[in-house]
């Protein structure tokens, strides 16, 4: 169980860098939050800090953190990026929230970078692995392509029945072509596994991606 952070300590993992987690602070208070398995240190120099997934957790606001003096304990609020899913509750889009999008998904793939011995980008994190939904979604919204909750034909992004996969669904009106190439050549070169599915009922294609293994 994740003992309770300071107040001191709540604020520098709510200031983490989106996407990437990487913590900036003294070298005591990160190593604070290492002793309570909320970050660790990259092996290789400048042995920078990161949220594991316990501290992106507690960012996420899931798990309750020890009030400052005077205030009354509250859990940590989300201030990190989530990238939009073509459900109604997404955030607006416009030119900000494009340039937000590219950011988080250049800190995804500085992680990426980070986490692997051979410094690769080309394939899913651990961060990504465990929210699959949120990681096919930052790919696509990175890449320019509006989901359902902004335009009429754009797509939705899917939990499935499968643990290891998503399923991104057009909605509307758009043609069979664009879910055929466009979505599945940027999943496909994120780093996603995709094969292509059509449905009776609804009726029509939809993607199935899943982390690329090879």
């Amino acid at each position: 169980m994740v003992k309770p952070v300071t107040g001191a300590q709540q604020r520098i993992i709510e200031a983490a860098e989106p996407g990437t987690g990487r913590l900036s602070g003294t070298a005591a208070q990160l190593d604070g939050l290492v002793r309570r398995g909320l970050a660790f240190r990259h092996p290789r120099p400048p042995h920078a800090c990161f949220l594991t997934p316990a501290g992106h957790r507690l960012r996420e606001g899931d798990v309750p953190v020890s009030p400052s003096p005077g205030q009354s304990e509250r859990p940590v609020e989300n201030r990190g990026f989530r990238a939009r899913t073509g459900a109604q509750e997404d955030p607006p889009g416009g030119a900000a929230r494009l340039r937000e999008a590219r950011a988080a998904w250049s800190g995804m793939r500085e992680l990426r970078r980070m986490t692997r011995a051979d410094g690769a980008t080309d394939r899913l994190c651990g961060w990504e692995r465990r929210h699959l939904v949120r990681a096919a979604a930052l790919a696509l919204e990175a890449a320019g392509f509006p989901p359902a909750s902004e335009e009429i034909g754009g797509y939705t992004v899917r939990e499935t029945p499968q643990p290891d996969a998503v399923q991104v669904r057009p909605v509307g009106g758009t043609p069979p072509d664009r879910v055929d190439e466009a979505w599945s050549r940027t999943l496909t070169e994120a780093g996603w596994q995709v094969s292509h599915h059509q449905e009776a009922r609804p009726p029509g294609p939809y993607l199935l991606a899943s982390p690329r293994r090879d």
